[in-house]
């Protein structure tokens, strides 16, 4: 997906001002085809792309750095996204797939990968394109997570290639949310109105 400037978030829909606070002089800069669900509270200089979604009582704070997320991205339900002063941004690519209660810290996701339910990834830490992070792993500051892997465990370790079917669950998991949302904010809309 072709990259486009985004504006900051002063012409949103005022159901989303309750969701969208600045910080200093950054304001959360947010394509108007992102989902923000209920909870959602996104903070300072933070851009999110083309048909991402921000799933119940997320927390995204780019305050004392910036966080950028790319297109397609889906971050589920309680996840927390902070950095670190002046040292760490956040950097999550295209389609990728951030599971329930996970927490990212100044790291770097590249394009069509998996974070598992509740896993940490701190600072400086990278995980690269096609590799997945199991469900409560800790990824330690500074760990690669290699292209093409599962990586599990506290701290996290590689345990294993990843499979075809693996790899190429990748896009259909993001496809799957942007399905997800699209079915939630039908939904919404026939509650709203009544229906």
């Amino acid at each position: 997906m072709e990259e486009k400037q985004l504006e900051p978030a002063r012409n949103l829909k005022s159901v989303d001002l309750d969701k969208l606070f600045p910080y200093l002089n950054n304001v959360p800069r947010i394509d108007e085809s992102v989902f923000l669900a209920g909870g959602v509270k996104i903070i300072g200089d933070v851009q999110i792309g083309e048909g991402s979604s921000v799933w119940y009582n997320t927390v995204i704070r780019g305050d004392v750095h910036y966080i950028k997320i790319g297109c397609g991205t889906n971050i589920q339900d309680c996840s927390m996204l902070h950095v670190t002063n002046g040292r760490y941004p956040l950097n999550i690519g295209n389609r990728v797939t951030i599971g329930h209660s996970v927490n990212l810290h100044g790291c770097t996701l590249n394009d069509l990968c998996l974070i598992g339910i509740g896993a940490i990834v701190l600072d400086g830490a990278v995980v690269e394109e096609k590799s997945m992070v199991a469900a409560g792993t800790v990824i330690r500051p500074k760990f690669v997570v290699p292209s093409g892997k599962l990586v599990a465990g506290v701290p996290g370790k590689v345990i294993r290639d990843l499979t075809d079917e693996e790899l190429a669950d990748f896009e259909k998991s993001a496809l799957r949310y942007i399905k997800y949302t699209e079915i939630t904010v039908e939904s919404l809309r026939g509650f709203h109105l009544g229906k």
